[in-house]
């Protein structure tokens, strides 16, 4: 099994092409029996990824992970190894251009180690479906790419000023960071972990 993974790897300009960043970033993904496992991707460029986890599929399987502060990503399996596998992902030159500035994000992120990130562990929701609303009474529907009990990373079509208040689901906060597709929102105050699990572990969201 091991050895046919040779033949699937990354092509040696396909390296060249995409620049790979470390990073320690949390998620979950999803195998085509549609069960779920947790994750952590070690290794990742805008082509590739590099899975650490206890459940490894099999060569040539699809992928869908949720990521913290990546979102949604998509591929299939090229290379297994002990504790994990690569996926060479499946995506658009837009997507590709996206999780590059996303990378650099992180790796600027690890570098200065930035103490926002770093308060409460961060998660994927399994309910990310969600409303972010304005002290004006607009609402707009978002999804969560990442939660602890300090805030939440969310994509959303809108981009509220830095230090606009606002309320994700019930808990109040305010707008501290816009990236590509979203905002971070840092709550007001330290949410209980049953309070988050009750809101978006599931339910009726859920399928």
């Amino acid at each position: 099994m091991t050895s046919a993974a040779i033949d699937t790897a990354p092509s040696r300009a396909e390296r060249r092409h995409f620049q790979r960043v470390r990073v320690k970033v949390y998620g979950r993904y999803m195998l085509e029996d549609r069960t779920e496992h947790p994750c952590q991707v070690i290794d990742m460029s805008p082509g590739n990824a590099l899975f650490r986890c206890d459940r490894v599929g099999a060569l040539g399987e699809r992928v869908i992970a949720y990521l913290d502060h990546i979102g949604r990503i998509e591929g299939v399996i090229t290379r297994l190894q002990d504790d994990g596998f690569a996926i060479t992902l499946i995506a658009s030159d837009r997507k590709r251009d996206k999780l590059a500035a996303q990378l650099t994000w992180l790796a600027n992120k690890h570098e200065l180690d930035l103490p926002e990130d770093r308060r409460h562990e961060r998660v994927t929701p399994r309910n990310p479906v969600s409303v972010v609303r304005l002290e004006d009474g607009r609402e707009y529907q978002c999804r969560i790419v990442d939660l602890s009990l300090s805030g939440a990373a969310v994509e959303i079509d809108v981009r509220p000023a830095l230090g606009t208040p606002v309320t994700l689901g019930t808990m109040r906060g305010r707008v501290i960071r816009h990236f590509e597709d979203g905002i971070a929102v840092e709550f007001a105050v330290v949410q209980r972990v049953d309070s988050l699990e009750a809101q978006f572990s599931g339910g009726a969201g859920n399928s």
